[in-house]
């Protein structure tokens, strides 16, 4: 099997950070760049960057408007794998800044698509979201469901990726991967998701605010199954696809905390709100078609994975 050069934007993020180190372990040539913006505390992004240096793989601190610095960065590692995870996340925080959804989401997303254009042998593997499902009522959402009545802007955003990707692949023959991940969670993840900062609360004797009254429910996904749905995406070498990445076992916001209620040892202090604006009611992934393409099978459980998530925070919580 030829080595692979692979390129991850957003290397220090949650999900850039683990499939880094996973795809080190196959053996391929692995490098990434991140902006370290602070939307959340940049302490986390700086401790995953370290570990990354520390096991040789090189983070280059990089804006991915930054065309020609990436253009170059492409060519003088000679990438032959491009994926792209940098990005402004969070549905509730598109209320409050849409600007920065605008500049990394969109204007970045361009960015990285013309970067691609000096490299058209070069395959591009992208992160959508389980959020361009939006209002669709139909579930479990598979990827032939219409994705055109978003309930956010980052929603919106990752649709929009999705229709310049596919016109970039139409007028220049880049292969493309898309991936819309259903709720990603797990050990280093982001402290802006209701696990985490569930998770915090609860340990410290804080109340937590729990949307739609509990009665919502995501599909959790756990981290090394998402990373083992990107991998698989690498090595298809598909020329144009969309794929669910989820776990196809949706679970009530309820049943979450009851996960971490279990594996903390205490009892969360519970405020049920109505939902906010811009979230959705269910999310919930059919996944036939990775599983048939990419043998994609989801295998952690939500037990499981909190029992993780928790042992790792209260390891970090301790180190900092």
């Amino acid at each position: 099997m030829a080595k692979k050069h692979i390129f991850i934007t957003g290397i220090s993020g949650f999900i850039g950070f683990h499939l880094a180190k996973a795809l080190q372990k196959t053996g391929h040539l692995v490098i990434g760049c991140d902006n370290f913006q602070a939307y959340y505390d940049p302490k986390l992004k700086l401790a995953r960057s370290h570990l990354l240096k520390e096991s040789g793989i090189p983070v280059i601190e990089k804006d991915i408007c930054d065309t020609e610095g990436l253009k170059k960065l492409l060519q003088d590692y000679e990438i032959t794998h491009l994926v792209h995870l940098a990005a402004q996340a969070g549905v509730r925080y598109s209320l409050i800044d849409p600007k920065s959804y605008l500049h990394s989401n969109l204007e970045g997303f361009i960015s990285v698509m013309e970067a691609c254009r000096s490299r058209p042998e070069m395959a591009f593997i992208y992160a959508s979201s389980s959020s361009v499902y939006g209002l669709n009522e139909k579930i479990p959402f598979s990827e032939k469901d219409q994705t055109d009545l978003p309930t956010s802007l980052y929603g919106a955003t990752k649709k929009s990726n999705e229709l310049i990707a596919h016109a970039y692949h139409h007028l220049f023959g880049i292969r493309m991967t898309g991936l819309r991940f259903f709720t990603v969670y797990g050990p280093w993840g982001r402290p802006d998701m209701a696990y985490y900062s569930f998770t915090k609360a609860i340990l410290e004797n804080q109340p937590i605010q729990v949307f739609d009254n509990g009665g919502g429910k995501r599909d959790f996904t756990y981290i090394d199954d998402i990373v083992g749905g990107i991998i698989a995406s690498i090595d298809l070498q598909s020329s144009y696809e969309v794929f669910n990445l989820g776990n196809h076992s949706p679970q009530t916001t309820l049943e979450l905390i009851s996960c971490i209620e279990k594996h903390t040892g205490k009892t969360a202090i519970k405020e049920l709100v109505s939902k906010q604006p811009g979230d959705v009611t269910v999310t919930f992934a059919d996944i036939k078609k990775s599983q048939k393409k990419l043998g994609f099978t989801p295998k952690t459980s939500l037990d499981e994975g909190i029992r993780n998530f928790v042992h790792w925070y209260m390891d970090y919580r301790l180190s900092q």
